[in-house]
């Protein structure tokens, strides 16, 4: 009965190329022509290893050779967006409900484009499961030289068939983005163009060690989202609403041989606390990389992607790059008209030679954010924006203001080593004042304790000191910035670091001394936002996550989006740093001091924006 809701079609078997056979289970390839597009389900591609992965193919109904996009990562390229992400296809459809027109919806995936509005364009789209993940057999290992190298045989693959024209575009949203710096660093050489959406490029700084502290958001998100998916859960898992085949299947294997066939990705992450060999090879070379991209971030995405994205438009050697940095959920804009147009004039130049007006695309496009979650377009040339003024806002002891002028005193203030810490206020702005780019804090600490962790976070105050939060990537109620970093990993890389975006080299532990002044460059996450006249900026420096003063967890829903996420909302979703074994309190829970002397006063650096 299950087979017949789901498997309403008919597909024409394919046997004339590779047939795949596993403990007596055969697969080969379907084919079928669907809503005005020839579609090919499991095409095998075999890598250099002798593995086949598997792909499917939506492409034009003609003998022509078409541009391919192409994504690959662990979801189930068969699983459909709203069986395995139902709060967020819920959210996206009735708030942008252009995201499920002009499409019958068919064929929409988690993160990766929607065929219906591609193929009719003059694009073959190409969904690829990443080896040990959905219909590809092998040993599941994310993120890793393996999965790269998959990658860019899979690109090599792509060029070489009759239906391509020998370029192949990459495109996709976070883990299929990811990706795309590392296959960049590789230079496969039919990869023509790609367009990372919120796509992390450090996997150390960016998503697992915050200024080396450990967050546990990898955990969460590879037990929720990628071991359900894994090749060979088959019948315990979902059906594809497409062909009613296993999405993570076709055969069911025991539990012990589906994790003796993966790699522990977090565990492997938090057994190496320092960049060592282990990240080197998970962790672009971004000056190697020189293929044309569009970098496309978002403000909200303080944990995760939007470091990333910035840093890989900033230090790759491309000379054809673009960096695109807008707001809302982390899922939304990919998909919205605005996305799609963007990304459509992007590949239309790069992959058709189309005259889509690219050619005079401003290398910078941000969405300057105001409160009220509005946005305004605006232009650049660069980035970090050559006219910001780089200003001071110095930390002051006595009323834990926040001024432009030093104190010029000598003093301290103590705060609970995993506790809430201290915030900084301006008095009311005088008049509206843009804040635009990175942001960094320079501070004096002594710990009672061999370490500390900072906890940074930048915040705006209405008149009456109501916090303005904003609708992060994965959090209703998020800062305007956070950053993050561990005492003892305050080693700076002197050839990366800038005064308003700290580089650390995380190469090494610098216990500290207990009661011994150290000085502190803390890195904060770029951020966009437009202050009110009499508004305020407050900087509180913490030992712990931000919490949301609104926020209560006990009553928080136990579903929705936070707890697909692993977290209730508390302001900063499910980025949390709240592990016991990273942070012991007898190493990160005494008494942390803030200092003032005379000829060093702590101070919040942030880049102003003169008006135009």
């Amino acid at each position: 009965m299950l087979v017949a809701m789901y498997y309403t079609v008919s597909w024409q078997e394919q046997t004339q190329f590779h047939l795949l056979k596993r403990g007596g289970a055969s697969m080969g390839w379907r084919s079928k022509v669907q809503h005005g597009m020839q579609i090919d389900i499991d095409v095998p591609i075999e890598a250099d290893d002798g593995t086949v992965l598997r792909a499917d193919v939506y492409r034009p109904i003609d003998d022509a050779a078409h541009p391919v996009i192409l994504s690959s990562g662990p979801y189930a390229k068969l699983l459909h967006y709203q069986d395995g992400s139902p709060h967020q296809w819920g959210r996206m459809s009735e708030e942008h409900p252009e995201t499920v027109q002009g499409t019958s919806n068919t064929y929409q995936s988690w993160e990766v484009v929607d065929p219906e509005k591609w193929v009719p364009d003059g694009y073959a789209v190409v969904r690829v499961d990443s080896r040990g993940s959905g219909r590809s057999p092998g040993h599941l290992d994310l993120l890793s030289p393996r999965e790269t190298q998959d990658l860019s045989d899979c690109i090599e693959w792509a060029a070489a068939q009759p239906w391509c024209n020998g370029k192949v575009g990459l495109n996709g949203i976070s883990y299929y983005g990811m990706n795309q710096w590392q296959v960049a660093e590789l230079r496969p050489p039919h990869l023509a163009a790609m367009c990372v959406w919120e796509g992390a490029s450090d996997l150390y700084r960016d998503m697992f060690w915050h200024g080396g502290i450990h967050c546990r958001f990898g955990d969460v998100w590879f037990h929720g989202r990628v071991i359900p998916r894994q090749h060979g859960v088959g019948s315990r898992g979902a059906r594809s609403r497409l062909t009613g085949d296993w999405v993570a299947g076709p055969e069911t294997l025991p539990n012990e041989v589906l994790e003796a066939s993966r790699s522990d990705f977090p565990g492997d992450a938090l057994a190496h606390p320092l960049l060592d060999a282990y990240w080197d090879a998970r962790v672009p070379d971004l000056s190697k990389i020189e293929v044309p991209f569009l970098s496309a971030g978002n403000w909200g995405g303080a944990g995760l992607h939007l470091r990333g994205n910035v840093e890989g438009f900033v230090r790759s050697a491309s000379r054809d790059k673009w960096l695109e940095i807008h707001g809302r959920q982390h899922w939304t804009h990919f998909f919205t008209d605005y996305g799609v147009a963007l990304q459509k004039r992007f590949f239309g130049h790069f992959l058709k030679g189309e005259d889509t007006g690219w050619d005079t695309q401003p290398r910078v496009q941000l969405q300057i954010r105001h409160p009220g979650e509005r946005f305004v377009e605006r232009h650049e040339d660069e980035w970090p924006l050559a006219r910001t003024g780089w200003t001071r806002f110095y930390l002051q002891p006595d009323g834990l203001g926040l001024s432009t002028t030093p104190s010029e005193a000598t003093a301290e203030r103590s705060y609970d080593g995993l506790g809430d810490g201290l915030t900084f206020l301006t008095a009311p702005l005088a008049e509206e004042t843009e804040i635009t780019g990175p942001a960094a804090a320079k501070l004096l600490v002594s710990s009672a304790t061999s370490d500390a962790d900072i906890f940074c976070v930048l915040r705006v105050f209405r008149p009456d000191l109501r916090e303005v939060t904003f609708h992060g990537a994965n959090e209703p109620h998020a800062p305007v910035a956070q950053g993050w970093l561990r005492a003892s990993h305050r080693k700076l890389d002197p050839d990366l670091s800038q005064p308003y975006r700290p580089f650390h080299t995380h190469d090494e532990h610098q216990p500290l001394t207990p009661g011994e002044v150290y000085e502190l460059d803390v890195e904060i996450w770029p951020t966009s936002i437009v202050v009110p006249a009499g508004y305020r900026i407050g900087l509180s420096v913490r030992g712990c996550d931000y919490l949301w003063s609104g926020a209560e967890p006990t009553s928080l829903p136990a579903t929705g989006q936070g707890a697909t996420a692993g977290a209730a909302f508390t302001g900063v979703g499910p980025f949390r740093h709240s592990s016991g074994t990273d942070r012991p309190p007898n190493v990160f829970g005494g008494k942390v001091t803030l200092h003032w002397r005379p000829d060093c006063q702590p101070y919040l650096l942030l880049p102003v924006i003169p008006p135009v």
